[in-house]
């Protein structure tokens, strides 16, 4: 661990050019990572990544150098590279004091996934692809993978802040392919939480999550062709969530906010959703995979209200945009490792539950595509234009589910689907994800309940 007097000196150092405020992130990863192909252990992956990064500000200037020597002197060395880059003249070292704390950790964890044996984790692998493969003759391969990460950190600043933490993560992923006639198609799960290996005993059933992936390929395998239009969307609750996180989330985000890149700039006490939309950011829930005790800059985790009721009400915002929008910081940043400068980031992000019924939703709907599971898309935040796949559809005739439709994708632009949304369902779940940004990629949930857009352009054949 980093030693409270190593971090007091390469604070000094980093300060020595002029800079108004420093800041150390040492990170300590352990992680394990075991895949199967085709009920054969593929590999079993296990490593460690260990380092530290210096950030200096100078008002909006910003400088950040990393470093895998995080001995004293290496602190020091990173610390003056980064002084360097914000001003020329050397001055003295300032003298810093450190209070250390460690962060009060959320989540309960029984069996550390490093801990558990490659015996147990085979297992486990194997049961999950026996599962998939007696859904159906025509599952062709199946892929799955056990992930465990547990990672110390500490974080120090020249306002005297000093917080340690420790972060344990463990996922199962499973992707299932159906195969007929020379065609292909695709399932995948990929539960996973802030919990130990008990995770797969006590939260999920790892075997129904894998018939799960080999049902979604199965029903795809046989669909016809998605009919283009202009439609009503009936979007499914869980990963359903991603296009709010991905058309609405990112550009709710200080990092495109600060720098006026966002449709939702300046709109802050206005109207931008329907009167049905309520959407928050919460850092807060326990044992959760987008949860964090404290951000990345050991600001305490914050539940964020971002609409209330169709009005904006919130920024996600970091230190260093906090600067340049002049408001209070949130709690919400975040990076990938030591090799990352911070910026503002989601965390657990979801549209909460409504008040109507999801079989009415459906039964109103008239004729319409449900979007029973979400894919991956695209989405440019200075404008909330978007494009998604949607990996599992029906279509709804006469308010009746019909028939599966593959090949579906829904365009359009996020400020308009917002308020375009005219029913959101009572049952409210999440699902899991990695995200992609300037700090590289974190985890983080997406969810909602099941919603109804009036409208939405449908790409298909």
């Amino acid at each position: 661990m980093a030693s409270k007097a190593a971090l007091e000196r390469a604070l000094g150092v980093a300060l020595t050019t002029g800079g108004d405020f420093a800041e150390i992130f040492w990170e300590d990863t352990r992680k394990t990572r075991m895949n199967l192909i085709d009920g054969k252990i593929e590999n079993y992956e296990a490593g460690r990544e260990h380092g530290a990064g210096v950030r200096v500000y100078r008002e909006l200037e910003s400088a950040y150098v990393y470093t895998n020597d995080t001995s004293e002197a290496g602190l020091c060395a990173a610390a003056r590279a980064a002084a360097d880059a914000i001003g020329a003249n050397r001055g003295e070292e300032r003298p810093v004091s450190l209070v250390r704390s460690v962060a009060a950790n959320a989540h309960v964890i029984r069996e550390l996934p490093l801990d558990v044996p490659g015996s147990a984790k085979a297992r486990l692998l194997h049961d999950v692809y026996s599962a998939a493969k007696a859904e159906s003759p025509l599952i062709a391969q199946v892929s799955a993978q056990v992930i465990g990460r547990d990672t110390d950190v500490i974080i120090a600043n020249s306002e005297g802040r000093m917080v340690a933490d420790r972060r344990v993560y463990t996922r199962l992923a499973v992707n299932a392919v159906a195969s007929e006639n020379g065609e292909n198609q695709t399932g995948f799960s990929g539960p996973g939480a802030q919990r130990g290996f008990e995770f797969f005993r006590e939260t999920i059933d790892p075997e129904a999550e894998a018939r799960n992936a080999a049902r979604t390929a199965l029903t795809m395998l046989r669909a016809e062709h998605c009919p283009a239009g202009t439609m009503p969307v009936i979007i499914d609750g869980g990963f359903g969530g991603v296009i709010f996180h991905e058309a609405c989330g990112h550009s709710l985000e200080a990092t495109s906010v600060a720098f006026g890149n966002s449709e939702f700039c300046g709109k802050l006490g206005q109207k931008i959703a329907s009167d049905c939309v309520t959407a928050i950011d919460d850092g807060t829930i326990p044992g959760e995979w987008g949860s964090i005790n404290i951000d990345d800059e050991g600001t305490p985790t914050t539940r964020l209200v971002l609409i209330e009721n169709g009005v904006l009400k919130n920024y996600m915002i970091d230190r260093l945009n906090s600067r340049r929008m002049h408001m209070p910081i949130t709690g919400s940043a975040r990076r990938e490792s030591y090799c990352y400068a911070p910026t503002s980031r989601m965390r657990n992000t979801f549209i909460a539950p409504g008040s109507d019924d999801e079989e009415e939703i459906i039964r109103t709907a008239g004729n319409a595509l449900y979007a029973r599971q979400m894919g991956g898309g695209s989405v440019n935040p200075a404008t909330g234009e978007f494009n998604f796949s949607v990996a599992e559809g029906y279509l709804i005739r006469d308010g009746k589910i019909d028939r599966p439709v593959r090949g579906a994708t829904l365009i359009g632009k996020g400020g308009e689907v917002l308020m375009r949304i005219d029913r959101v369902g009572r049952k409210m779940w999440m699902a899991q994800g990695m995200c992609g940004s300037q700090s590289g990629s974190v985890c983080v949930n997406v969810g909602q309940p099941m919603i109804r857009v009036t409208s939405i352009t449908v790409g298909g054949r």
